[in-house]
């Protein structure tokens, strides 16, 4: 298919974007000296892209019942299997939906893209089926990922395997009540704000966002790319490490990868800290309007817990966490209102591998169906191209020049302490909001759980969720982080505070 040359229509409404003035005689040649780059583009259309290897059969699978499906947990139903033996051999593992997996639906949670149909599998997909797991579907997600509640997807509201009536969490919604209802052994997550850690947290399961790169996110829709991590959720530290083993290590074609060490993860569960020590952040407690004091009372408890298994254990301050939340939020708004939705998910500027299908039918369905956006999604847009128009971007570049800060602050701590703990979220899983819901109370139930958790986004420190009780018969996490490329000390911690824990402490 030929590439249209621009009318002089078109040429003028862009000169008038980028304030030119331009006359028609001027932009009649212009139109004309189009013609020799035009050329390159018809030849691309000529040429065949590189795409990414899809290794296994399957077959398409269905979209389950709700007799099928009790927490509208699951977008799609299938079953692929890949090598008979490897590490993930008898795993069943469920995919969060704004990941690709060929001839398998995929609607990232939202109406827009409803229909849309990958023909490649992301690489995290292809490692597991090499490693011998079988992927058994795709997990619904909140729309374009923009929600740390679990009310946001057009597919509707996933609930919370607990107590039906309350949020799972988000944005991996449906990884984490799967996994928490045993549907699944493991979920791959993707987390921009805590979106593997808030679901994990409020599900009452395992969930870790790895240090930033050590995972490729090739083949998965994404945010922001500072910000976008994606990881596994699972019911047991062992699970989480095993997962983490098969889809760590670079890929050559994920531009926010460094080269980050792997390592045996699994070999890192000893069932002990000894020799560790542990700081309790002051400032992850006591947030004012959002936390519940049972919730800090139960972390505080299961921190200095580690002790029995040899930790040293101290609180420690680092003020500037506390302002974390707000540099996440100026990233957050105005990176994504660019890549994730102006430059329809893959942007440019970068080296690696682009997702031509999806950007294009992406970028053609957000232009006739902008409407069905969620209310998250369209206050953010909203805010972030205003900030830009506005303001030129000089916030989001404030901001990510004080990551640099935020990053420090953390690292500082870190030379004395090998991990810091502290909630996950301030709260227990809140209300699904009703039907008929304000849309200040869908939008605050969306964003109001992430001041702990979107911080280690925008430093890309690793941080796990860690179930460390119950209260009102709802979960309550832990959240511990670690050195950037030291992701095996969390799962250590962890895995020593599950080993003392196995049964649920209860207010």
């Amino acid at each position: 298919m030929a590439v249209k040359k621009p009318t002089i229509e078109q040429l003028k409404r862009i000169a008038e974007e980028f304030n030119l003035t331009l006359t028609t005689d001027e932009l009649s040649l212009y139109q004309e000296l189009m013609e020799g780059p035009l050329e390159s583009y018809n030849r691309l259309n000529q040429l065949v892209e590189p795409s990414l290897l899809v290794k296994y059969p399957r077959t398409p699978g269905y979209r389950p019942s709700a007799e099928e499906n009790p927490y509208n947990a699951w977008y799609w139903k299938t079953s692929i299997k890949g090598n008979s033996t490897g590490k993930l051999a008898g795993k069943t593992i469920v995919l969060k939906d704004n990941i690709s997996l060929a001839g398998v639906p995929m609607m990232n949670g939202s109406a827009i893209l409803e229909g849309f149909v990958p023909d490649e599998d992301a690489t995290i997909v292809t490692r597991i089926l090499d490693a011998g797991g079988e992927i058994v579907g795709k997990a619904v997600c909140e729309d374009l990922c923009l929600s740390g509640g679990s009310h946001t997807s057009a597919t509707g509201p996933v609930l919370n395997p607990h107590d039906t009536t309350r949020s799972s969490g988000g944005s991996s919604s449906g990884c984490a009540a799967l996994v928490a209802a045993g549907e699944v052994d493991m979920a791959i997550g993707g987390d921009q704000g805590g979106s593997i850690r808030i679901p994990s947290s409020w599900c009452g399961v395992y969930g870790l966002k790895p240090s930033y790169g050590l995972v490729p996110y090739t083949g998965i829709f994404p945010i922001e790319q500072t910000l976008d991590h994606t990881g596994p959720i699972a019911r047991t530290v062992e699970d989480v490490a095993l997962l983490l083993e098969v889809i760590a290590g670079a890929d050559g074609l994920d531009p926010r990868q460094s080269g980050l060490e792997v390592k045996p993860y699994t070999e890192s569960l000893v069932g002990n800290a000894q020799g560790l020590k542990v700081g309790i952040v002051k400032e992850g407690f006591g947030w004012e309007r959002l936390s519940e004091e049972d919730v800090d009372k139960l972390v505080k408890e299961a921190a200095q817990s580690l002790e029995d298994t040899g930790a040293v254990i101290e609180e420690v301050s680092i003020p500037m966490h506390r302002d974390g939340i707000h540099i996440w939020n100026a990233i957050a708004t105005e990176g994504l209102t660019s890549l994730m939705v102006r430059d329809n998910g893959m942007g440019t500027n970068w080296k690696g591998h682009y997702s031509t299908r999806l950007l294009d039918a992406y970028g053609k369905a957000r232009k006739i169906r902008a409407n069905d956006y969620s209310e998250t999604v369209k206050m953010t847009i909203l805010l972030g191209q205003y900030m830009r128009d506005q303001y030129n971007g000089k916030y989001y570049a404030i901001a990510q020049n004080l990551a640099r800060k935020l990053k420090q602050a953390y690292d500082d701590a870190l030379k004395k302490y090998d991990v810091l703990i502290m909630p996950t979220t301030p709260m227990k899983a809140t209300k699904i909001p009703s039907l008929d819901a304000s849309r200040e109370e869908i939008i605050s139930r969306s964003l109001e759980m992430i001041h702990n958790t979107s911080p280690f986004n925008i430093t890309g420190h690793p941080a796990m969720n860690v179930p460390c009780g119950k209260s009102e018969g709802l979960p309550v996490g832990m959240m511990i982080v670690g050195r950037i490329g030291e992701d095996d000390t969390v799962l250590r911690v962890a895995h020593a505070f599950q080993s003392i824990h196995e049964r649920v402490a209860t207010i």
